[in-house]
């Protein structure tokens, strides 16, 4: 019996909405990541991405455990010298609530061409709508976190 490997053009891709209100940001990362990659699929083959369509709703309302709202920074350079620019997760979230749960994904997704194809399979939305019922997203249900 030979073995089923399975090519770009045989993939189906599905879309997944996941609400992030109230839901700690790590979880929801990892579950995105996860969908994105196409883990979660008996096809799953590392070096071809068979990943699905994800979309984060409610991204401003996102949770951080502990003291993360006053310490997590995000730090980045502008590539001049002493350009390192720093910034509050609190300023992050004022300014660009998608950013949160973005970074965190990105994170998670492979550091290759690969995984930039993951990424822009990422649709990440502040509110509660989104342009992509047409689509017919399944809702993944209530992400399972263990700190109460």
């Amino acid at each position: 019996m030979r073995s089923f490997v399975p090519t770009a053009g045989s993939v189906e891709r599905q879309w997944h909405v996941i609400d992030a209100e109230g839901q700690v940001l790590g979880r929801i990362a990892t579950e995105a990541a996860r969908l994105l990659q196409g883990k979660h699929k008996a096809i799953y083959t590392p070096h071809i991405d068979t990943g699905d369509h994800v979309v984060i709703v409610n991204a401003a309302k996102v949770r951080l455990t502990g003291r993360k709202e006053d310490q997590k920074l995000y730090r980045y350079h502008s590539g001049y010298e002493g350009g390192v620019r720093e910034e509050r997760i609190k300023e992050v979230r004022a300014k660009q609530p998608t950013r949160i749960v973005e970074e965190a994904v990105r994170g998670m997704l492979p550091k290759t061409k690969m995984g930039e194809a993951m990424w822009r399979k990422l649709k990440v939305y502040a509110g509660g709508d989104h342009p992509h019922a047409s689509q017919k997203p399944q809702k993944i249900q209530k992400i399972k976190s263990e700190v109460a």
